[in-house]
């Protein structure tokens, strides 16, 4: 799966948990710029791993960004090919 497809996956998550699309933009953090808590953080990690057979653990990590989230996502996906 490419960068922009696992983005939108990503975009798409966040989404439907509430956040609005127009604040969805790389350098977005999740924590400080979306005020994503411990809970959702829980629920990004289990729709990732559901939707791309991918385990991230996020509560172990700092604030990231949405980027960073992708590059992450895109990392453990070339790993498990």
């Amino acid at each position: 799966m490419d960068t922009p497809n696992i983005m939108n996956t990503l975009k798409a998550i966040l989404i439907d948990l509430g956040v609005a699309e127009e604040l969805l933009h790389e350098k977005t953090y999740l924590q400080s710029n979306l005020q994503i808590d411990s809970v959702e953080t829980v629920e990004i990690a289990l729709r990732l791993k559901r939707q791309l057979g991918v385990n991230i653990k996020l509560l172990s990590r700092n604030d990231i960004t949405l980027g960073e989230l992708c590059n992450l996502v895109a990392d453990a996906i070339a790993t498990n090919t």
